[in-house]
């Protein structure tokens, strides 16, 4: 029996942490059980989940499944990009410089910020009356 060549890869994004399985097959993409096509209803999102894929020219040669939580679909599009992105670059090392230019390699650090103490979110005050 040959050995099955899976790569795995975490990709986070806001609040969403997806970790996939990237294996040699006919590009199919699974999110927690259903085709992405069927959880991303958003067609941008559908367009983020396989941008490195045509960056790579790889669009029918892997197939991936993924398990996502937390966070909102676009922020979950968007860890799935960068699942995907580096498991692609384990899998073949030439492909780290096309998906570092297009920046699908970058984690984006920006998060919700706090609610502080005496305001009522993270920046909007209370509101100061006069009398």
């Amino acid at each position: 029996m040959d050995q099955l060549v899976k790569y795995t890869a975490i990709g986070r994004r806001k609040e969403s942490v997806a970790r996939i399985n990237l294996t040699p097959g006919k590009g199919e993409v699974f999110v927690n059980d259903r085709p992405y096509e069927k959880y991303f209803l958003r067609e941008t999102d559908r367009i983020i989940v396989m941008q490195p894929f045509k960056v790579t020219n790889n669009q029918n040669k892997f197939d991936v499944i993924a398990r996502i939580n937390g966070g909102g679909l676009t922020g979950q599009a968007g860890a799935l990009r960068l699942a995907i992105s580096r498991a692609l670059s384990l899998a073949d090392t030439v492909l780290k410089d096309p998906l570092r230019k297009e920046g699908y390699l970058t984690r984006d650090p920006r998060t919700k910020e706090r609610k502080k103490y005496g305001q009522k979110g993270a920046r909007k005050r209370f509101q100061w009356t006069k009398r």
